[in-house]
């Protein structure tokens, strides 16, 4: 890759990043707003360490390994972080095996928003969507056996991983209620929680919400030092906007959609990649740029 494509996919890492754990972000904001100075300062410094270095540091290395289960620890970061062209053809190799089951988790992921969330409709049809919220498992059973048909006849790995990535999306979205029910009891005053049950709470809801940004990574490159830069340098800007500026990202209320909208885009582009469809690399960063600016404009004319 040439310096301006690997600048572009580190860009496109970042924005994603920062986009896909806005939901996050707004969690730990209102949360810290019921914790003592003290607490706060130690989950924004210790926090950081732990989302940047240990989360977003490892959870890329266990996906590679899911998609390269026959290597050793030792072999499987050897292989992640070598840019050896023979190393290189094995991780393309196995790439639709990690590839199609990250893909069918952010599919799952758009449709579940798309079908059931509330949400500021920022196109036609979504209302629409919403008010038969009921076809959601429908439709997903629908992809996933026609994925499930598909990629069976290619290579059976790829069936199990699309299950896989749609079992994920199950068990994180229960992480994900629960952590809504647990917020609204804390902000009611009806949960009694110490400060640092508070932080390891916020640091179990961080590691769930993280799952959404790293496989999305996957779709930008396979390569596992930019997307441990990306999501590194997209994880401290969150932590930053979770203290100064979260209320300000709020009003731009139609930047979940584009997050949403670019999860979709980067689960299809996983999906037909594992296929053998050959996308360029800058088509992801490109996309999600094009989506988040339109609904960022969407969003900053509403408010004028």
């Amino acid at each position: 890759m040439d310096i301006i494509t690997i600048m572009l996919i580190i860009l496109g890492l970042v924005l994603f990043e920062i986009i896909s754990s806005i939901d996050n972000a707004i969690i730990n904001a209102e949360v810290l707003s019921t914790m003592s100075a003290k607490a706060k300062r130690w989950f924004l410094f210790w926090g950081i360490l732990f989302a940047v270095f240990v989360v977003r540091g490892v959870l890329p290395f266990i996906i590679f390994w899911m998609g390269n289960p026959s290597l050793s620890i030792k072999e499987v970061f050897t292989l992640a972080l070598s840019s050896d062209p023979a190393m290189l053809a094995i991780v393309e190799a196995s790439a639709p095996v990690l590839l199609i089951g990250g893909g069918v988790f952010l599919i799952f992921l758009f449709f579940h928003w798309l079908f059931l969330e509330s949400k500021h409709y920022g196109l036609r049809g979504e209302k629409y969507i919403e008010r038969h919220g009921v076809w959601f498992f429908a439709v997903i059973s629908i992809i996933l056996s026609i994925i499930v048909w598909l990629s069976i006849k290619i290579n059976p790995l790829m069936a199990f991983s699309a299950v896989l990535g749609s079992t994920v999306f199950f068990i994180t979205h229960g992480f994900k209620e629960n952590a809504a029910k647990m917020e609204a009891q804390m902000l009611e005053g009806k949960a009694s929680m110490s400060d640092m049950s508070k932080i390891f709470y916020l640091e179990v809801i961080d590691m769930t919400f993280s799952i959404d940004g790293v496989l999305g990574a996957f779709a930008f490159t396979l390569f596992v030092p930019l997307i441990l830069i990306g999501n590194g340098v997209g994880a401290i800007i969150v932590r930053q906007l979770t203290v100064k500026g979260i209320n300000e990202i709020k009003k731009y209320k139609y930047l979940k959609n584009g997050a949403m909208y670019s999860i979709f885009l980067l689960g299809l582009i996983m999906i037909f990649d594992s296929f053998g469809f050959n996308i360029p690399s800058w088509a992801s960063p490109i996309a999600t740029f094009a989506i988040v600016g339109f609904f960022f404009y969407k969003s900053k004319r509403e408010l004028k």
